[in-house]
């Protein structure tokens, strides 16, 4: 049974912050020979909601800066800290944003997930380690503490979880020990109880699972216990029930799947015996995938990522299969239906997290290395939409694959598992 998986979609709420473009840092940034275009404190011309309000972030190398688009209750810490979190040209640590522990879970695991609910506490599920768990647990972010929640009907790894418009989440599929599942089960906060729903259609793992601005839940591809799949499904929370969809153009696992503005699913890469360059598009519209353009590199286990201009970052990744996991970055334009490269990582990785932060940056977090078991990057990274760069984001405290990154509501970004003889977590922030 092949050991990869795809991490389960994060609820991404609305931003209050986003980037808005690039201007040039004449005569410095931030020091005695400031340019007043270049002031953080000041008030720009930028294209934002009326609701927000345009100000300068500078890089402590004080080379070139950012307009952000900013709620007027943030000041510059809120915004991103002193740059922005946008990384110094000498590749020092940026100071917009660090990793900090917070208080240890309950239960060590790899491959968990990690789903943020409503009210605002961290749902952490299953994962493995050595045996899948069947255990589940809540963070609380005010009080940076990790109690027992209820357990799951099924133990169960390299599954999906998907939060849905009732508050309920949907944990579907995975695998056990030894087979792959094709039962679901229902997570409900108000009780902090499990209990089973329909069932898939197919038995699946290393799959993802897609919340449809409908309301049902799309579940795309992964492997069953014959190989991969290019079956797909949809689930009716209302109904409770799973309905086959049509399959998709190629079988693939390991893929991302990423909601697009359109209400179309941009399903991306993944592997068929080797790693794909491949995509396709599921429109819900007509129930049924067509390809569109391919990626620049075939790519599995990486990351792809809604950006706020409706672009899709995709980074990282295996390539070949067994081979040396990938820096390269690209992105997906949903109006042409094609990849160009965007800039490269420091860092190759591959099972990393990649989350969207409120400054409308990008934080790349730990992976590995497919060709090197014993390389495991502890490094960080936050990609720049506007200037399509990455930069330097600090250490995790803890060197993780296979983790889960989920963006608070108020602020931060929380790191569980992946380290399997290790409870503690952390934050970003």
């Amino acid at each position: 049974m092949p050991n990869w998986v795809t991490l389960a979609p994060m609820l991404v709420r609305p931003h209050v912050i986003l980037p808005c473009l690039v201007v040039a840092c004449v005569g410095g940034c931030g020091g005695g020979s400031q340019d007043a275009a270049c002031d953080p404190d000041a008030s720009v011309d930028c294209a934002c909601p009326s609701y927000l309000r345009g100000v300068q972030v500078c890089d402590s190398a004080h080379t070139f800066s950012v307009c952000m688009c900013v709620a007027e209750s943030a000041d510059a810490g809120v915004a991103g800290g002193v740059d922005a979190g946008l990384g110094s040209a000498d590749g020092a640590t940026p100071d917009g944003g660090h990793f900090v522990a917070t208080g240890d879970m309950t239960t060590p695991r790899w491959i968990p997930t990690a789903t943020l609910l409503e009210s605002g506490q961290i749902l952490v599920a299953g994962g493995t380690y050595y045996d899948p768990f069947g255990s589940t647990e809540l963070y609380d972010p005010a009080a940076g503490i990790f109690t027992a929640t209820g357990e799951m009907t099924e133990a169960r790894w390299n599954f999906t979880a998907t939060l849905l418009g009732n508050g309920q989440v949907l944990m579907a599929g995975g695998a056990g020990s030894l087979d792959a599942f094709a039962s679901a089960e229902l997570y409900d906060p108000a009780t902090g109880t499990f209990a089973a729903t329909g069932k898939m259609t197919t038995a699946r793992y290393s799959h993802t699972a897609t919340l449809l601005p409908e309301g049902r839940v799309l579940i795309v591809g992964g492997a069953g216990d014959d190989g991969e799949l290019a079956s797909a499904e949809l689930y009716d929370p209302a109904m409770g029930t799973f309905t086959a969809t049509a399959g998709m153009v190629t079988t693939r696992y390991a893929h991302t799947a990423t909601l697009l503005r359109s209400g179309k699913v941009l399903v991306a890469g993944g592997a068929r015996g080797e790693s794909l360059a491949s995509a396709e598009l599921y429109d819900p519209a007509t129930g049924t995938f067509t390809a569109t353009g391919s990626m620049t590199a075939a790519r599995r286990d990486h990351s792809a990522t809604l950006l706020p201009s409706g672009q899709v970052l995709v980074a990282g990744g295996q390539g070949a299969l067994g081979g040396n996991s990938l820096a390269s970055a690209e992105l997906y334009n949903p109006v042409a239906g094609a990849f160009t490269a965007s800039g490269s990582m420091a860092a190759v990785r591959a099972g990393h997290t990649a989350t969207l932060l409120r400054s409308g940056q990008v934080l790349v977090a730990g992976g590995e290395d497919g060709d090197r078991a014993n390389y495991i990057p502890s490094s960080a990274e936050l990609y720049l939409p506007a200037g399509g760069t990455f930069f330097p984001a600090g250490n995790l405290a803890t060197p993780r694959p296979r983790f889960a990154a989920t963006l608070l509501l108020d602020e931060g970004v929380l790191i569980v598992g992946g380290n399997p003889w290790s409870v503690s977590a952390e934050l970003y922030k």
